[in-house]
């Protein structure tokens, strides 16, 4: 997990196997970005993002700054909404939000640059079937097996 923020808060929480393509992401994602070592506080907001993937319910209570469109802000902030251990499809989504089209919700999801911390793992296809995840369907599935499981024991 690489975690990246600013002055405003988190940037961005990205999954992944290979550190150096994390890193690559971000630079991809952020061109003007510059790389430095995170202090006390920093620690702080990597380990409240932990704290998140190791009990979804845990509530993450640090400004987020992800760049995105309006639109994409809307779908970002419809997907906070989801509680922990439930899924929505995402054409509910596209309602909730009063959009129109799903594919641009799920185009919204893939665009997502804060991994769990804006839970787009939660939403799947109108027939309860996984769909995509821009972190890989085998992650989405363990991050919705931790939740039902956390759901179940608390």
């Amino acid at each position: 997990m690489l975690v990246a923020g600013a002055d405003q808060g988190v940037v961005a929480v990205l999954l992944g196997d290979n550190p150096a393509t994390l890193v690559l992401g971000l630079g991809r994602r952020y061109p003007e970005a510059r790389l430095e070592r995170g202090d006390a506080d920093f620690d702080a907001l990597v380990d409240a993002a932990l704290a998140v993937v190791t009990d979804p319910a845990t509530p993450f209570g640090l400004p987020l700054d992800p760049h995105g469109t309006e639109f994409e802000h809307r779908v970002w902030a419809g997907l906070r909404e989801i509680p922990a251990g439930t899924t929505v499809a995402y054409s509910d989504v596209a309602r909730r939000i009063g959009a129109v089209d799903s594919r641009d919700v799920a185009q919204a999801c893939a665009s997502n640059p804060l991994a769990v911390l804006v839970p787009c793992h939660r939403v799947v296809r109108k027939d309860g079937t996984l769909g995509g995840y821009r972190w890989g369907v085998a992650r989405k599935r363990a991050l919705l097996a931790r939740e039902a499981v956390a759901g179940r024991t608390s």
